[in-house]
């Protein structure tokens, strides 16, 4: 298992500002960071070889928005979404990043008022197949993520993650968990896992309120359990968010502190995920 640690509580783009925290990570005992690309023009090789000298391993989150929404039924501006996931992924090589995840499958924050079309569906799909095919050139696992349904309408529940993974049907195309949308859209923690275990390729760990993991109301030893049951033994990332970048903050609804600081959620956060472990994996 590997403990790491999402940037997006600190920033949506990496600079030297941000080496004291990722000084802080290491010495806390992170394995891994994951980093935010919405920037595509940074240089992420030069950034790789830092988190290399550091001692960290990385994954990367990227986004999608309405001008490059890839269920959009503009022909272009599905290109778009296509052709900025893929310059993600280029971005991932450069960094040495394993996995890109998040809602990159539709915009963020975007809405019909109903659900999703058959159109919409299938539109979705090809874009995905095509940005998976691509992945699998780069040598990057794509780790699509389902949101709430007051995020996103495209993929609410893992279940709807897993059918659309497999309709995508390429290698590189796998699913993560998410315990923070899980706790507002699934009936059943255990089934949402179970459903999921053969695609299952990264995990965020998220608070119900999005704060430091282990101080609400997510069913915590239900979700380590079943996780040890289905043999996961990947990224255990914590994702939680602050007020650093408002353009996330306000696609999640984001307006007030829920700790005492970044470095207290970062350390009180990642005791918690290794006292779970050991509770359940050891």
């Amino acid at each position: 298992m590997k403990f790491g640690m999402n940037m997006l509580l600190w920033t949506g783009e990496l600079s030297d500002d941000l080496v004291p925290v990722l000084e802080t990570l290491k010495s806390m005992g992170y394995d891994g960071v994951e980093v935010p690309l919405f920037n595509y023009d940074l240089d992420y090789v030069a950034w790789g070889h830092r988190l290399s000298d550091m001692g960290f391993e990385r994954t990367a989150v990227t986004v999608r928005g309405e001008e490059d929404n890839p269920i959009s039924p503009d022909s272009a501006v599905r290109a778009a979404g296509v052709a900025n996931t893929k310059k993600a992924l280029d971005c991932c090589q450069a960094i040495g990043a394993t996995h890109l995840v998040g809602p990159y499958h539709s915009a963020l924050g975007v809405f019909s008022g109903a659900g999703p079309t058959e159109d919409e569906w299938n539109w979705g799909v090809e874009s995905m197949r095509e940005v998976a095919e691509y992945a699998s050139t780069v040598g990057v696992t794509l780790g699509v993520e389902c949101l709430n349904r007051f995020e996103t309408y495209l993929l609410n529940t893992h279940a709807d993650a897993a059918r659309f993974a497999k309709e995508v049907d390429v290698d590189s195309c796998r699913v993560m968990y998410d315990t923070f949308h899980a706790n507002i859209e699934e009936k059943s923690i255990a089934e949402a896992i179970r459903g999921t275990a053969d695609l299952l390729t990264h995990v965020h760990i998220s608070e119900n309120d999005r704060s430091t993991p282990g101080t609400g109301n997510v069913l915590w030893d239900e979700n380590f359990a079943t996780l040890k049951e289905v043999g996961y033994d990947g990224w255990l990332m914590i994702e939680a968010f602050g007020l650093a970048l408002p353009e996330l903050a306000a696609a999640t609804k984001i307006w007030r502190r829920m700790y005492d600081s970044e470095e207290q959620l970062a350390r009180d956060g990642l005791a918690f995920m290794k006292q779970k472990y050991a509770q359940h994996w050891e």
